[in-house]
């Protein structure tokens, strides 16, 4: 009897899959040869008669339901062992045996009184060998009179108790569903479980259930997700089988069985079929038996969560496993049975939500089952594995974006600051000034959101992904290396938390692998701040990116940020590093205004030199230290002077106090970050020298200053590893040298009175090239489309006024491809310094072996003196003069100082190092320098306390040229003439002013 084949003694091994009545069960296999959900067979107990559940308009016959409860929580999901005693084939049913463990399940339900057994008859039927009984009739008989004589079940001896148990069965249950007012039975229970038996799987995600304690028969569509179809078989004029049973050598196929009864609600759900044929989709009968075998014939717990638009309920099943209940939407969304569907998942709550898309994606990845041929889109992010690291925030980009100095590194090498993207979250763009572009609502706040909790702090680091993107828009791009550019992505924790984070401090997690601290990218989610990226399927995320959309749904809700309905806050702030120096002096008399002025440091340009903004003037400024410099860019410890004071001040709330702003707009001064005096620590690290530029009679903490630099000597370090007493050893600062160097030039370009272009005479690199140049064939224009120069190129250019073809550096191209000869380009030619707009048919492409060799125009402006730019009075006539005693001659130029102030790199007309010259034409008595101070077009630069002896000579010999014009009153001293300190705080006269 415990065989589990079909031998000769018939007896088979099944699992109960549901059951349909007190006295039916439907049995299937365990095991199947065959694909897909294994055969079944329905199976009557053999010579019993269970009271009947209703039918169509109809009620339950008396104990009914009571009778089939009782073998459904008997049986329902239960190995049990069968046989088929016989079949009836008149009515299409197999009668048999059924056995759970070593019970006959027949006899627990006779002795119980919820069957009652058939009579039997004396002679076998018309047609059969022999009677068709049970073979355990006799104990069937005999269990009967024993639940007669007790009362048990049907059998009750209690007055009403056969009415009693008679169900009050709504309309919905016997035919009628049209009559369910699904809406109101949703706001009644939304939200609450509702206790309930599953009668029918229509398919994986679709099941029709019992409402208990009323017996509402309901359709529910589970709630975020959608199995496949199982297809639908064309209505015929037969009547309404009553259920598909199964039938073969083993367990039975079930393919070509009659049917036994249906319970009232089976006939309903059956009654709806489509007259049109489909078939059933990929593992759509799969995913209904994975649903039935968990569910069917079940206790379960259905939430009602929506309806939709055809008054469908929409609902989350659960059924109990063990001590605990799972959920059947995310079951079968884990085992690849289900897909993921938006438009119901909306109706629920968002952890839930979110868990269903995780698991999606999972069954994706693994390609399970519905999604074994899914081909996931291309993406443009790769995972990074192995890359966590601790260090200290040196920069906040922006709300979405850090610098951290990792600490494994070591300090001051270029690789110790790493860029940090935070995974997952977008902020409000900051915008380009450069541009013209403004920062959004909130990326100003978003950004010293940040700033105020993370500069300076230690963070835990974890890098999760990276994504190549378009510098332009950032756009996702697929080719291209050289338009596109690769941003790392990561997680940062703040390892120590202040009480600047409150009530948005999210909760550390007590996952093993998330690093200790406070997610950041959390907290400016939470805070309003940042929004949280949908990514599609397969792209990378971070790993907590179900917590960061909680912390978005908490500040949708709290309308914080910019989820708020109020209007942005506005800051105005003038940038007077973009502007003329003119506008920046203008400035200098409201920072004159305190002596200390609360600042922050927006970035570090140099070691000595800074970008500043100055919330109280609602502005931003250039900055630099007085009396210190440190080495210029690309020289010797340049970097590490960069380094030092972005670690030291970087984005930090400073103090500052103004002396003065010099020729560039740059304002001079001291600037103290906690009560400290930063100039101090960067020349005791020897990485800058304290000069005399400023006067130390104005420098707070002078006397520091030179300690400190007495210091850096001793100890010979950095600028000083080389220094010898009574010796200065260049390091890129000026130095004094009795030993100057002079240059034969000629003056190939006046851009003002006091800046023009020389080209040095006799140069052996300007003829080579000259003479490469002359080789080219250069009378075929190029086609249109072949040849298209960038800004920054250097190509070939026709000069307008004698056609000879020079090396030209391209300064504002069309945007987009060339469309026609036409099209003008302003160019800047590098070995004359002077431009011109140019069109396309008048360019050349260059071999990189001319190009690519350093311009032979050097930028210099005259030495000691202050000459007025052509915005300024007298600064027409200023350049008039240059124009007249000193353009396309030559002179000697005598280099009196460098001026790396505007970088090193030529960006263009004006652009680049700065020699500071005395010019001397052959056979003259004075220099043009000296000449231009006679004309009144001029004046000396002021005289500091700490000048060197060559300076002081030198600034004593152009003072009488000076006096000179103020006595004949001449150019700017025709009324007279000014104390030369207070110059800088007389406003300037604009040329014809008050003239229409």
């Amino acid at each position: 009897m415990a065989s589990s084949t079909a031998g000769s003694t018939g007896w088979l091994r099944g699992r109960v899959k549901a059951v349909t009545s007190g006295d039916c069960l439907v049995i299937m296999a365990l095991t199947s040869s065959k694909p897909g959900p294994p055969p079944e067979k329905t199976i009557t107990l053999s010579s019993l008669m269970a009271p009947k559940l209703a039918r169509r308009g109809g009620t339950d016959e008396p104990f009914a339901w009571e009778s089939r409860e009782f073998l459904r929580k008997l049986c329902i999901g239960k190995e049990v062992t069968f046989k088929v005693d016989y079949t009836v084939s008149s009515i299409g049913r197999d009668f048999g045996s059924v056995f759970l463990g070593d019970k006959n399940v027949a006899v627990l339900v006779v002795s119980q009184g919820w069957a009652k057994v058939r009579e039997q008859p004396s002679q076998p039927k018309q047609g059969q060998t022999k009677i068709e009984a049970s073979p355990f009739i006799a104990e069937l008989l005999q269990l009967e009179e024993q639940a007669k004589t007790q009362g048990l079940g049907r059998w009750s001896k209690v007055p009403g108790a056969a009415e009693a148990s008679i169900r009050n069965l709504p309309p919905s249950a016997i035919g009628d569903p049209s009559k369910l007012d699904a809406m109101s039975l949703l706001n009644a229970n939304k939200g609450k479980p509702m206790e309930a038996i599953v009668e029918q799987v229509r398919d994986g995600s679709t099941v029709r259930v019992y409402l208990l304690p009323d017996f509402q028969f309901v359709q529910v569509f589970v709630a975020g997700i959608q199995a496949p179809s199982v297809g639908r078989r064309p209505i015929t004029t037969e009547p309404i089988p009553e259920a598909e049973i199964a039938s073969d050598k083993t367990n039975g196929d079930a393919s070509a069985e009659p049917r036994a009864p249906l319970t009232s609600a089976q006939r309903i759900a059956a009654s709806t079929v489509s007259t049109t044929e489909t078939v059933a989709d990929p593992f759509a009968l799969e995913a209904k038996y994975f649903t039935e075998i968990r569910v069917l014939n079940r206790d379960v717990r259905i939430v009602l969560e929506g309806v939709d638009k055809f008054s469908n309920l929409i609902g989350s099943v659960y059924y109990p496993d063990g001590d605990s209940a799972k959920d059947l939407a995310m079951e079968l969304v884990e085992s690849g049975y289900a897909k993921y569907v938006e438009w119901s998942a909306n109706m629920m709550e968002e952890e839930p939500k979110r868990q269903l898309k995780t698991a999606e994606l999972q069954a994706k990845k693994s390609k399970l089952r519905i999604w074994t041929n899914y081909v996931p889109p291309a993406t443009n992010s790769k995972p990074i594995h192995n890359q966590n690291f601790t260090g200290k925030v040196v920069e906040v980009v922006s709300g979405d974006c850090v610098i951290v100095a990792d600490d494994s590194i070591p300090y001051g090498s270029p690789l110790a600051e790493r860029r940090v993207n935070l995974s997952s979250i977008r902020c409000p763009k900051m915008g380009n000034p450069r541009r013209e572009e403004k920062p959004a609502p909130y990326a100003r706040e978003a950004k010293e959101f940040l700033r105020t909790r993370l500069i300076g702090r230690q963070v835990n680091v974890q890098m999760e992904y990276s994504r190549k993107i378009s510098p332009a828009d950032g756009a996702a791009v697929s080719n291209g290396p050289t338009d596109s550019r690769i941003m790392d992505f990561g997680s940062v924790f703040l390892a120590t938390p202040s009480k600047a984070e409150g009530d948005d401090a999210a909760t550390p997690a007590s996952s093993a692998s998330q690093p200790a601290g406070v997610n950041v990218a959390e907290l400016v989610v939470a805070r309003g701040f940042g929004s949280v990226i949908r990514h599609r399927d397969f792209e990378e995320r971070s790993s907590y990116y179900d917590a960061l959309l909680s912390a978005e749904s908490r500040a949708t809700a709290g309308r914080k940020g910019m989820h708020s309905s109020k209007e942005p806050p506005v800051m105005h702030i003038t940038d007077l590093t973009t502007a003329s120096a003119k506008k920046a002096r203008d400035f200098l008399p409201f920072l004159h205004r305190s002596r200390r002025i609360p600042a922050v440091v927006e970035y570090v340009l140099s070691g000595h030199r800074f970008k500043l903004l100055v919330p109280k003037e609602t502005c931003s400024i250039a900055f630099s230290f007085s009396g210190v410099r440190c080495p210029g860019r690309d020289e010797p410890y340049s970097d590490e002077a960069i380094a030092l004071m972005r670690r030291r001040i970087m984005q930090r709330d400073v103090e500052i106090e103004v002396e003065t702003v010099d020729r560039t707009g740059t304002f001079l001064g001291s600037l103290w970050e906690s009560r400290t005096n930063m100039a101090i620590p960067l020349v005791e690290a020897g990485l800058a020298k304290y000069t005399s530029f400023a006067g130390s009679d104005r420098i707070p903490d002078a006397h520091l200053l030179e300690q400190a630099e007495k210091n850096a000597k001793k100890q010979k370090l950095k600028i000083w590893e080389k220094y010898v007493e009574g010796e200065e050893v260049p390091n890129g600062l000026p130095t004094d040298t009795k030993q100057k160097e002079v240059l034969k030039v000629v003056v190939t370009e006046v851009l003002e009175g006091g800046r023009f272009y020389v080209q040095t005479v006799g140069d052996q690199k300007i003829s080579s090239i000259q003479q490469q140049l002359a080789s080219l064939n250069l009378q075929e224009a190029p086609l249109i489309g072949a040849f298209n120069p960038k800004k920054g190129d250097v190509v070939l250019a026709q000069f307008s006024q004698d056609n000879s073809w020079n090396r030209a550096m391209i300064v504002n191209a069309p945007r987009g491809a060339v469309e026609s000869s036409k099209d003008n380009f302003e160019v800047f030619y590098i070995d004359y310094g002077n431009k011109e707009n140019v069109p396309y048919s008048q360019l050349r492409p260059l071999d990189s072996s001319v190009s690519s060799a350093p311009g032979s125009a050097q930028l210099c402006g005259l030495a000691y003196l202050k000459v007025p730019t052509l915005d300024e009075e007298y600064g027409e006539e200023a350049a008039q003069f240059l124009c007249e005693y000193a353009l396309s001659k030559e002179f000697s130029a005598m280099i009196e100082e460098r001026d790396l102030s505007g970088g090193n790199k030529v960006k263009g007309q004006g652009t680049g190092p700065v020699l500071l010259v005395t010019l001397v034409a052959p056979n003259e008595d004075i220099s043009i320098n000296a000449a231009m101070l006679q004309e009144g077009l001029a004046r000396i630069e002021k005289k500091k306390k700490f000048d060197t002896k060559d300076r002081k000579a030198a600034l004593d010999n152009l003072e009488k040229f000076q006096e000179e014009a103020q006595v004949n009153r001449r150019g700017k001293w025709q009324y007279g003439h000014y104390d030369t300190e207070d110059e800088d705080n007389i406003p300037p006269v604009k040329k014809g002013a008050g003239k229409r």
